[in-house]
């Protein structure tokens, strides 16, 4: 009788000790950081791609640029290098999109206020119309600091190979192949350190620009 009573304490401390393990296995994988993917192409593929292999070392980044910001200062990659950004594509003149956009862009200053490791960067896909004094005035209308926020400015054809072959960001123009074609997206694009796109975003929707923030966290805790 005495040897049964050990026997089922034995398995019970067995079967306590299984499902102790199964709990710290449970609460070890939900406390891991979650990885963002990588964005190489136009079709927005998720690419989760490990260090130190070759593709890793072929992720696509955004290329140099050079314009003219609100304050007529001139932005370039440089300025953006060692920084998380979110860049986006406006005009304005936009009565529609645009000042959804560019809301909940400044939802994303409010929560990174003071935050020198994350920027913005918006560019006008109408720079013929959007002159420095034109950006100045919508910075002042949508309380933009201009130390954590840039609406640029410059040559459009630059501009416009810019949104179609860095930042992904005319699906027209993947249909059409017609260079001429007016860019107009909602897209929200994270881009880390490095200058590689680690998200896509409706920039119209501001459930989608919350998450976007959450991942700016995930992004700022990346080795």
């Amino acid at each position: 009788m005495m040897k049964q009573i050990i026997n089922i304490f034995l398995l019970l401390l067995i079967v306590g000790c299984a499902n102790d393990n199964k709990k710290r296995k449970i609460a070890e994988q939900t406390t891991k950081v979650v990885t963002l993917p990588f964005f190489n192409s136009a079709e927005f593929t998720p690419e989760w791609i490990q260090k130190g292999t070759k593709a890793y070392k072929e992720i696509h980044q955004i290329p140099d640029f050079s314009f003219f910001n609100q304050n007529g200062e001139l932005v370039t990659k440089n300025d953006y290098l060692g920084k998380i950004y979110v860049a986006n594509f406006f005009f304005t003149s936009c009565t529609g999109i645009c000042r959804d956009l560019s809301l909940n862009m400044r939802l994303i200053q409010e929560k990174f206020k003071g935050d020198d490791e994350v920027k913005l960067l918006s560019h006008s896909v109408t720079p013929e119309i959007d002159s420095v004094p034109v950006l100045k005035k919508y910075a002042t209308d949508y309380k933009i600091n201009s130390e954590q926020w840039n609406l640029v400015t410059g040559d459009k054809e630059v501009i416009y190979e810019l949104a179609r072959t860095a930042y992904f960001s005319d699906e027209d123009f993947v249909k059409t192949e017609k260079p001429s074609e007016f860019i107009h997206t909602e897209n929200l694009l994270l881009v880390d350190k490095k200058g590689r796109i680690r998200g896509v975003y409706n920039g119209t929707i501001k459930l989608a620009t919350k998450r976007l923030m959450k991942h700016i966290e995930l992004l700022k805790n990346e080795e």
